[in-house]
């Protein structure tokens, strides 16, 4: 159950009694995040200090220090929690001291030195853990680069050669491991993870899937639409592509392959429709609570500028499936499918705390009050019926679970805030920013195509957060240089941190896949960067015109959205080559074209691109139903 949950390839497989107590403890812990959050602590320092130290003693007892992790707790993981809990303690009890003392002017004590260093190296060794030793190695260089980089000639030299500056800045402030990704985590994202936990043990993510099969699974192409229909609503509340690619992948992957799909197509649709979720409103993933934390953007605002450019990356997933069925005339679902009253019979209780959590937002409340109005919500609805309703053990699973699957997302965001004190400490950023000004020659398509390329490099083979935080220090002052407003450029970061997922050479959404489907995960990263190819002209296109972000007018607003739907199709019409038949070379440029002239923010280009457009999409759809009514005939 452990190793499924924190998903590190480190499984412990205690016995049935020692889980069931970590379950527990880490319950307890759940509660305890749920009080400090909603009625007691206020102080972020305190909320972090004990949240990290909490976090960790869990962390060393589930996961274990190595692949083949011994089927017990051993005496190195219990000295590792003990002195997690020892440092926990140390911080609280000092925390008045430690907030009043003067940065870089006391000196420590001697026990000050002690736990800090103590913690500087567990975060490391939870990193390790939890992460792996992609993102263990870049902090490491970043913490060297940050201690050996008065050594270096300008410009990247720095002035920093004290060890102790380089403590005080990342342990005893709110500048690094405290910082803001990890209060993040400790608020917002823990509470919306437990929304998550709790509407799927209650059968959510059955109902979820019910209604994807009940909208497309008699379609052509059924079960591959059901996957990307299923995925994008599962993926809105696990903000994660690998876990969303396990838990929904299980189902649809075998029954595409069963239906005659190929391992490759089956995974790959997957991949790229569990990816999306991580930017689907209303939930979207934990980089999203980050993203708002760290630029000082409202999250109500990230969440409405997020809507359309998420729904047409489902649209243009969704499209190529569509396109792909008809050219392969793959069969629908033979499977019996749900009727609407066998899916709203219970499901129906599950849209309230879905509901409750869009209303609360779209009200003005705080992330952390509107994520504990989806815990109660979700709660509250399954009891409504027999079928849905939770038992107590189920509520202190719920709660477990919800911390277990926490783990490598907290270690990822404490490491990250080791990487931002670290920079803001040296000014690396800043230097970073320069460098690829200079690269780009400050031409603005060109550092946005250098920005994408950074951030997807940042991302592979690392959680998403970790992904989104880095290019955020490295490559969000570059675009900040050249005007670009905060909420688009750091969008923009954000959506192609999320795509690294899925992009090749390693693609940790696509291994998920292949372990699922049997196939080479290169493959099926391949195909499944094709199904996306709408997600990486998304970024560009938005930050070019902000209507597709709902930031402009309405009448602006409207055209954008129109001109994004035509550019869609058109997009994902020109990569598949096919319509209702073949598409030539030269209509495929003539779709492309107009699909960017379609999402121009000017409005007589994007009338011309919607209109011719839409005029080829529509003469190839009355030239399929011709077809298809002359087929019928002569049948």
């Amino acid at each position: 159950m452990i190793g499924t949950l924190v998903s590190t390839g480190r499984r412990r497989d205690l016995a049935a009694g020692q889980q069931r107590a970590i379950v527990v403890v880490a319950a307890i812990f759940s509660a305890w995040v749920i009080y400090a959050n909603l009625f007691t602590i206020s102080d972020p320092l305190v909320l972090g200090i004990l949240f990290v130290s909490g976090i960790y003693a869990i962390m060393f007892a589930a996961i274990g220090a190595t692949p083949n992790a011994p089927d017990r707790i051993p005496f190195y993981d219990i000295a590792l929690s003990l002195l997690s809990l020892a440092a926990g303690i140390f911080f609280f009890v000092n925390a008045t001291a430690i907030a009043d003392r003067i940065s870089l002017l006391d000196p420590f004590t001697p026990a000050q030195l002690f736990f800090g260093i103590s913690l500087l190296l567990l975060t490391l060794e939870a990193t390790r853990r939890t992460t792996g030793m992609g993102l263990t190695i870049v902090v490491v260089a970043f913490l060297a680069y940050n201690w050996f980089g008065y050594l270096l000639p300008p410009p990247f030299g720095h002035g920093v050669d004290d060890f102790t500056y380089l403590l005080d800045i990342l342990v005893f402030t709110t500048d690094g491991v405290f910082g803001v990704p990890i209060q993040v985590v400790a608020s917002y994202v823990f509470l919306f993870v437990m929304f998550g936990t709790f509407l799927s043990k209650a059968g959510g993510g059955e109902f979820f899937f019910n209604l994807a099969a009940l909208l497309t699974g008699r379609t052509r192409g059924g079960p591959a639409k059901i996957a990307v229909i299923s995925s994008g609503l599962y993926g809105t509340m696990s903000g994660s592509p690998t876990s969303d690619v396990v838990a929904t992948g299980s189902i649809t992957i075998p029954v595409m392959k069963r239906l005659g799909y190929s391992a490759r197509f089956a995974g790959a649709v997957e991949v790229a429709a569990s990816t999306g979720g991580s930017a689907m409103p209303p939930v979207m993933g934990s980089a999203a609570f980050i993203l708002a934390e760290y630029t000082g953007v409202d999250y109500k605002a990230v969440v409405v500028a997020a809507v359309v450019p998420a729904l047409l990356y489902y649209l243009g997933v969704f499209s190529q499936v569509h396109l792909r069925a008809v050219r392969e005339d793959l069969r629908p679902s033979e499977d019996e499918m749900p009727t609407v009253a066998q899916t709203f019979r219970t499901g129906w209780v599950f849209l309230l705390p879905i509901i409750g959590i869009v209303v609360a937002l779209l009200s003005g409340y705080s992330p952390t009050f509107t994520a504990g109005i989806g815990v109660m919500g979700v709660i509250i609805a399954s009891t409504l019926l027999k079928a849905t309703r939770l038992s107590p053990w189920q509520v202190i699973e719920g709660l477990g679970e919800t911390t277990l699957r926490i783990l490598p997302v907290a270690g990822a965001c404490a490491a990250a805030g080791l990487v931002i004190g670290g920079l803001s400490m040296t000014g690396l950023g800043m230097k970073a920013a320069n460098l690829i000004l200079v690269i780009s020659n400050s031409q603005p398509i060109l550092t946005l195509v250098i920005a994408a390329v950074v951030t997807i490099i940042l991302g592979l083979g690392m959680p998403t957060p970790s992904a989104y935080i880095l290019a955020a220090v490295l490559v969000g002052p570059a675009l900040a240089q050249l005007g670009y407003p905060v909420l688009q450029s750091h969008m923009f970061l954000l959506y192609f941190a999320v795509l690294s997922a899925l992009t090749p050479p390693i693609a940790v959404a696509a291994l998920s896949a292949a372990a699922i489907a049997h196939e080479d995960p290169f493959k099926i990263a391949f195909t499944s960067v094709k199904l996306a190819s709408i997600g990486f002209m998304l970024p560009f296109a938005f930050v070019w015109n902000p209507a597709l972000m709902l930031l402009a007018d309405p009448l602006s607003n409207t055209l954008a959205v129109v001109g994004g739907v035509i550019a869609t199709l058109s997009v994902a019409t020109a990569v598949e080559a096919f319509a209702s038949k073949p598409v030539s070379p030269a209509e495929r440029v003539l779709l492309l074209g107009s699909a960017v002239a379609a999402v121009a923010p000017f409005q007589l280009l994007a009338v011309a691109g919607i209109a011719l457009g839409a005029a080829m999409l529509a003469r190839h759809l009355v030239a399929g139903r011709r077809a298809s009514v002359q087929q019928n005939a002569a049948g």
